[in-house]
């Protein structure tokens, strides 16, 4: 049995921004995917961002969550890179 794709907003700030030239991606992924999806897809297509991977979090429709969060289809998904400045 296949499950439908799942389709959710990835909001893009400091980094992940300049790096993709958008505030905004929206992307599929098969039912069941981990939120840590999102970075592993990121990076396959911007591998200089990979150096943020251990220090960056994640939020889900406005939550912090783990890696291992499972995605619902129309979540946003936020990706919260170290942020430095005052």
């Amino acid at each position: 049995m296949s499950f439908p794709d799942i389709t959710v907003t990835v909001k893009l700030f400091a980094i992940y921004q300049e790096a993709f030239g958008v505030p905004e991606l929206v992307l599929e992924f098969p039912a069941g995917t981990p939120v840590s999806a999102v970075l592993d897809r990121l990076y396959s297509e911007n591998p200089e961002l990979e150096r943020w991977r251990d220090i960056t979090r994640f939020g889900v429709n406005l939550d912090f969550a783990q890696p291992d969060t499972v995605l619902q289809n129309g979540d946003e998904v936020v990706l919260i890179p170290p942020v430095s400045g005052g």
